[in-house]
């Protein structure tokens, strides 16, 4: 679980990934248009994508030559309840 846990966090800490989190969840997008909407080159959005696949947040698949991103199967289950545990502490401690 901490693997599970250090990689999910790892990809949420950087704002772009983020901001490709907020965009697939208002619908799908082909790695071009997230690049032209990050103001990014190709390879660099795709290696943000690359660690959003591999927390299981995006998926990609390719159709032709377009590759295009939805928001993946994890549901942060896991990183909600780490979190919840923590913020029942800190309330407890302050």
């Amino acid at each position: 679980m901490t693997t599970r846990l250090d990689t999910s966090f790892a990809a949420l800490s950087d704002a772009t990934r983020r901001g490709v989190l907020e965009e697939l969840g208002r619908a799908d997008a082909s790695i071009t248009d997230l690049a032209q909407r990050f103001h990014m080159t190709l390879t660099g959005i795709k290696k943000h994508v690359g660690v959003l696949e591999q927390a299981g947040l995006v998926t990609t698949r390719k159709i032709g030559r377009v590759g295009t991103c939805q928001l993946g199967p994890r549901r942060l289950e896991e990183e909600e309840a780490w979190l919840e545990r923590y913020r029942q502490r800190w309330d407890e401690r302050f």
